[in-house]
C-alpha cells in the first residue's frame, strides 16, 4: 500500500474510533496532562503502530490496547517526576470555580472517584462503561471475562466505600 492510501486508511479509522481514543485518554487526564496531550501521544503510536496491526483483533479493541498502554505509560512516568505547582495551575482552578450544575458535580465526583482506582481497575471501569462486552474487555487488558466479571464486582465495592466514606465526611 502507497503511503497516500495508508494515511487515507489511518485518517478514516482515526475518525471512526475518535469517541474510544477521546474516552480512553480523559480517564487519564488531569490538572498536569491536558486531554489533548494524551490524545497526540496515542494518535503518534496508532500511526507508528498501524503498519504492524495484523487484524487478528477488531479494531476497535486494539485502538483501546494502544491507547490505554500509551495512557499507563504516561502516567507512570508523571508519577515518577516531583510533583510542581505552577502559577497556571492556581490560575486554571480558580477559574474553574463557576458553580456548575449538579450533573456536572457529580459526574465530576464519579470521575474523581474512578481516577482514585488503580490503572488497571480504571481501564476495566473505562470498558465496561463503554458498553463492551465482559470477553472483549478481558482481551484488551489480559484476563479471562470471569476475571473481568469479578473485578467489577469488586470495584463496584471500591467505589460504594468511597461513597459511604465521603458521606460519612459531610
Amino acid at each position: 500500500m502507497n503511503a497516500n492510501e495508508k494515511e487515507r486508511i489511518f485518517t478514516e479509522m482515526v475518525r471512526k474510533q475518535k469517541s474510544t481514543i477521546t474516552a480512553v485518554c480523559m480517564m487519564f487526564t488531569d490538572e498536569k496532562t491536558p486531554v489533548d496531550d494524551l490524545v497526540q501521544e496515542s494518535l503518534i503510536n496508532l500511526w507508528q503502530g498501524f503498519d504492524g496491526f495484523e487484524g487478528r483483533s477488531d479494531v476497535r479493541t486494539w485502538v483501546w490496547r494502544v491507547c490505554l498502554n500509551t495512557c499507563i505509560s504516561i502516567d507512570r512516568k508523571r508519577k515518577r517526576r516531583p510533583q510542581t505547582t505552577s502559577i497556571d495551575d492556581t490560575c486554571r482552578d480558580i477559574l474553574s470555580e463557576d458553580g456548575g450544575s449538579r450533573q456536572d458535580a457529580q459526574l465530576k465526583l464519579l470521575h474523581d472517584r474512578i481516577h482514585q482506582l488503580g490503572v488497571f481497575d480504571r481501564a476495566i471501569v473505562m470498558l465496561w462503561l463503554e458498553g463492551m462486552p465482559y470477553d472483549e474487555i478481558g482481551m484488551i487488558v489480559g484476563i479471562s471475562a470471569k476475571n473481568v466479571s469479578v473485578r467489577l464486582v469488586r470495584i463496584r465495592e471500591q467505589l460504594k466505600k468511597m461513597s459511604n466514606l465521603n458521606e460519612e465526611e459531610d
